[in-house]
């Protein structure tokens, strides 16, 4: 017997409608979307509008958070979310800008965002409560985050043009 709460109606309801707004809009064309969430009380919300744009987002295990944003071209988003109450917010701005974010274990949060062209950005998030916090703006810039173990924090802003930060965490 399948049993929905209220809450996990309405988030439901919440993303179809974003999913169906941001698939239709007059200005996105042949933009994807896919979502696959296994567990229970799963939320995401997310947003897209320009050309050829990827998004896809794997949840299992208990209440992971998955919100993301993208507008421009040819732009690409994974989040892969293992275990319980992990965060991911993701936002890009421009064109040919790639995102992972990777979690597993519980209570990880990670925010990022990049505007430009030709990006990379990755965060790997493995044990408990790690945060990572990523920003970068130019082109042709890479950042990747590592973090293992418990409790660690990356913060980190760059700007520019052929930037590369790698951060690793134990």
């Amino acid at each position: 017997m399948i049993s929905f709460s209220m809450n996990g109606l309405k988030t439901a309801a919440l993303s179809v409608l974003i999913i169906t707004g941001a698939a239709t809009g007059s200005s996105a064309e042949s933009n994807r979307i896919s979502i696959q969430q296994f567990g229970t009380l799963h939320s995401l919300g997310i947003g897209q509008n320009g050309q050829a744009n990827r998004l896809n987002i794997i949840q299992r295990g208990q209440g992971n958070l998955s919100v993301q944003m993208q507008d421009g071209r040819r732009n690409g988003t994974t989040i892969d979310q293992t275990g319980r109450w992990n965060s991911a917010a993701t936002s890009q701005n421009g064109r040919l800008n790639t995102t992972v974010v990777g979690q597993q274990g519980r209570g990880h949060s990670a925010a990022t965002a990049q505007a430009g062209s030709n990006n990379i950005l990755g965060v790997a998030q493995f044990g408990q409560n790690n945060n990572a916090n990523v920003a970068q703006q130019g082109r042709n810039n890479a950042v990747g985050v590592i973090q293992a173990g418990n409790g660690n924090t990356a913060n980190t802003r760059q700007y520019g043009r052929g930037n590369i930060v790698v951060i690793v965490q134990d």
